[in-house]
């Protein structure tokens, strides 16, 4: 598998990316996503289990009842990639589909 691009340095997260924290060094991503229940955060995480599993990119997460915590990462660059705008970018419209 070839390595992911890298974001541009100054690739405005604002804009793109405006619900989700970026860290410091531009290394993570994180973002909390509600739902109104633990089912709808279960579909959440379902549906991005199955995508990441297609594009080969895993977040680090963790649920608790109608909120799923999330982490992006691409810890093979110590950097944030292509890989995680995608991700960060599906997370986003799954969460739109399941809120309606």
């Amino acid at each position: 598998m070839s390595k992911p691009n890298l974001l541009a340095q100054d690739f405005d997260f604002q804009k793109m990316l405006p619900d989700w924290q970026v860290s410091s060094n531009q290394q993570e991503l994180e973002r909390k996503f509600i739902f109104k229940d633990f089912k709808d955060a279960f579909q959440f995480m379902t549906l991005c289990a199955n995508f990441a599993e297609e594009i080969d990119h895993h977040p680090d997460w963790s649920n608790a009842w109608n909120m799923v915590s999330v982490r992006l990462s691409t810890h093979s660059m110590k950097a944030l990639t292509e890989l995680d705008l995608s991700m960060a970018r599906a997370m986003d419209q799954f969460s739109l589909q399941i809120l309606g």
